[in-house]
């Protein structure tokens, strides 16, 4: 089967699925929430980042980017459904590219959309503070954090295939990220900045000190993601349906 057509039944699945429609407006909900409430902060502290304030939102919303990736692919585990949707795309690779395709692209338009949102408000709740951002710095902290949350969406889906489980994944992910990632990030000093998440978060900050830039850091976020889509896709054509 051509992968247009798979493409298009996988794009169905996401938009008949309340579960999927549902993560993807809370990352929104939640990511601008959040950054607003933080944008009342005391702007007096010497380590305000008036970039990162306004985008900090990320954090919590990227809880629901993971759950967007984990449930998108979960699903097809759900009644057996991986059977019917191999059966119909004997090809495995492809089918597993248009599921990907399907996680990626909404995740990055929802996260641009978001982001930028969430810059707007937050800029407004912080009024003269954030006046020394420059028009370039906001530019890559949107689009940096767009890419951010798809990447992390896709980190999950891969993830899910491995396991085969959408519980096994926010079981794993959502603790490491909330808790894990910071214990590690106090014990091991720069080493944190090559953890998935807080690499990738370096686009978020207005200047960061560190062995990582801005996009470096989103490169070992990708490569974090990468691993895990190739772990997915050798346990997809490995494991029977």
């Amino acid at each position: 089967m051509p992968f247009t057509p798979v493409l298009r039944a996988e794009a169905l699945k996401v938009r008949t699925l309340r579960s999927l429609c549902g993560t993807l407006l809370a990352v929104f909900v939640v990511t601008t929430a959040f950054s607003a409430l933080a944008g009342a902060s005391d702007t007096s502290d010497p380590d305000f980042d008036p970039l990162f304030t306004a985008l900090s939102g990320v954090w919590t919303g990227q809880i629901a980017a993971i759950a967007f990736g984990a449930l998108a692919v979960s699903c097809e585990y759900h009644g057996n459904g991986i059977r019917l949707s191999l059966a119909a795309v004997p090809q495995r690779g492809r089918w597993f590219a248009a599921k990907l395709t399907v996680v990626a692209v909404p995740a990055l338009v929802v996260g641009l959309v978001t982001a930028l949102t969430a810059l707007v408000t937050a800029r407004a709740v912080l009024g003269p503070a954030a006046d020394a951002l420059t028009v370039g710095q906001q530019v890559r902290g949107v689009v940096g954090c767009g890419i951010y949350f798809m990447l992390m969406a896709l980190f999950a889906a891969g993830l899910t295939a491995l396991f085969r489980s959408g519980v096994a994944t926010l079981s794993t992910l959502i603790p490491f990220i909330l808790i894990v990632s910071f214990v590690i990030g106090d014990a091991a000093g720069g080493a944190a900045d090559f953890l998935p998440d807080q690499a990738g978060q370096i686009v978020l900050y207005q200047t960061h000190e560190g062995t990582l830039g801005p996009w470096t850091g989103l490169a070992v976020t990708a490569l974090w993601a990468a691993a895990a889509l190739l772990a997915g896709a050798w346990r997809l054509h490995r494991r029977d349906a």
